[in-house]
Formats: structure tokens, sequence, C-alpha cells
């Protein structure tokens, strides 16, 4: 297995209601050749990160129709994909036009690895945008199918990288991670949507030794 097997492996998976940002191209946002454009910065991300050890693997659920929909990069939105690439000393242009789209989610896992200074690469458990029929520009959560054939994926992307760990984002990505490989090192942290985010922020800061902010100081009432 090499970078380029890896891209084509990815870029050939198709399924019903689910946008493959390496293959498929979207008529409304989308440059012509966007997806070539997000495949051959998934490439050299891959390369580079094989250049040298990997600390982590950060896995998520599957791409949001906000943020890697739109980027071909995992737990990443427009706000934050030269910040994505940098990390990797990668340089490709934007592949989509119009106005930079941000994802919440992404604001999150960003403003936590703007604070971390060790060679993470992002994956989602599936690697596609799943979304309802008819309805590109919404999520869901993948299903059973899109589950397995993910879960392939990640399995090769982690003999790949051989990463010294995982963090397993959300049940989904913990349960995953087991069926790969349940001798693996996993740290478990919770999803930061649906209320998670202040305990995502504290298993994060715990994990690689962050000091937590300054709690607000409140004014005194006279």
């Amino acid at each position: 297995m090499n970078t380029q097997s890896f891209v084509r492996a990815v870029s050939q998976l198709s399924f019903e209601h689910a946008f493959n940002p390496y293959t498929d191209h979207c008529a409304i946002f989308d440059r012509t050749d966007a997806a070539r454009t997000r495949a051959a910065a998934l490439e050299a991300m891959l390369e580079s990160a094989m250049s040298e050890p990997v600390d982590a693997i950060w896995v998520g659920r599957d791409l949001g129709y906000r943020g890697g929909r739109r980027t071909g990069l995992a737990l990443t939105d427009e706000v934050n994909a030269n910040a994505h690439m940098n990390r990797w000393g990668v340089e490709i242009e934007r592949p989509t036009m119009g106005d930079i789209v941000a994802e919440r989610t992404a604001a999150v896992i960003w403003t936590m690895l703007a604070q971390i200074d060790a060679r993470i690469f992002l994956w989602n458990v599936f690697p596609l945008h799943p979304h309802e029929p008819d309805r590109p520009f919404t999520n869901r959560t993948h299903n059973a199918k899109e589950r397995r054939a993910g879960e392939d994926i990640l399995a090769m992307l982690i003999e790949l990288l051989q990463p010294r760990r995982i963090f397993a984002i959300g049940n989904d990505a913990a349960l995953a991670v087991a069926r790969i490989d349940a001798t693996l090192p996993t740290i478990p942290v919770r999803h930061p949507s649906y209320g998670g985010q202040a305990q995502f922020l504290r298993q994060v800061r715990a994990a690689y030794n962050l000091v937590d902010p300054p709690e607000p100081t409140m004014p005194r009432l006279l």
C-alpha cells in the first residue's frame, strides 16, 4: 500500500446519497477541477505524513456539508484549510468558489490543533459526505454498509501511517477503531457537537498536557 493506491481506494468509494469529494463534482460550489485538486491535496499530505513518525490520527465520524465536502479534509472547513495543509507543507488552490464557509465542529477542532505542536493526521470513519436523499447540503450518519467500507479504508490508513495512537472523537469512532485493532492505543474523547464542546476541550488539553485557560474574573458587586 502506498499513497497513490490509498487515494485511489478512497476515490473509488461510491454510495447512494453520499458525496465523494475526490471524485464527485458539486455543480453549485465546485471549480471545474475540484475533485482532482482535493485528491492531489490528500496524496501530498499523506506523502508528508509518511516522512516522519505520526503522533496520532484523530478520527471523526464522517464529512460534513460545510466542511470536508468542500475541502476534502477531515474535520476541516475552508476557514482552517490553509492551516491544515501548512502543517504538512502542502499548498493547493482552493477547490470551491464563492464565500468561505465555516463549520462549527471544525472551528473547535482547530482551536485545539492550533495549540498542539505534534504530527496529527485527521480522518473519519466514513471518509465521504453522507446526506439525506435529494438534499445534498444536509448531514446524516453513515449506515452499516458505509461504515464497513470506511473501516476498511481506516485500517489501510493506520497501516500506512503507523501512528503512535488514535484519538477517537465520539462513540462511532471509538467503536470503529476497536473493531479494526483492539490493541491499538486509543484515547476516546467526546465529540464537540451537541453540547460536547467543553468536555472535548478538557479531554484534549489533558491528553496533550495543555494548561486550562483561566476562569474569567467576575466583577465585584458593590
